[in-house]
């Protein structure tokens, strides 16, 4: 899916300047393997993420994210982690800092296909073979497959 619409016009005022906006990452698992999808922009494998649209629950935009983007429904489990992410200029200058919130979910149904032009494969890999990934998204993944209870937040 395009940038939501509420960002362009938001864009539109404020040009390239920083953006504090909130998002999800829906880490989605099945038995023993958790779903990933291989980003466009970067070739990197991650979870589900997205933007939160205004007035919408966080957890419902795991759920809508999940189906835009590889087609499957899920069940949203917990709240897994917050954090802050580091600043992000993009091509275009445009500048954004997010605030992520990462939850633990199940898939429900569905088969997982490409289903947007955000990702270029997506896959369902075992939890002993995972792909490689960034460290900051490694910690939403390990803080989802833990069996905390409480989100993981930090404080530094």
């Amino acid at each position: 899916m395009p940038t939501p619409e509420f960002v362009l016009t938001l864009r539109a005022k404020i040009g390239n300047d920083l953006l504090w906006m909130p998002g999800v990452t829906a880490v989605i698992r099945r038995g023993d393997e958790l779903l990933f999808v291989k980003r466009s922009d970067n070739g990197a494998w991650t979870p589900v993420t997205g933007i939160v649209d205004p007035g919408e629950e966080p957890a419902v935009t795991a759920i809508r994210e999940a189906m835009e983007e590889t087609g499957v429904v899920i069940r949203v489990d917990r709240l897994a982690s917050t954090g802050a992410g580091r600043e992000k200029t993009y091509e275009n200058g445009d500048r954004a800092v997010y605030l992520d919130l990462t939850f633990a979910c199940t898939w429900v149904s569905g088969e997982a296909y490409v289903a947007d032009d955000e990702s270029t494969d997506v896959r369902w890999w075992p939890l002993d073979d995972l792909p490689a990934m960034s460290a900051e998204i490694r910690e939403r993944v390990e803080a989802a497959l833990s069996d905390e209870v409480a989100a993981r937040f930090r404080t530094s």
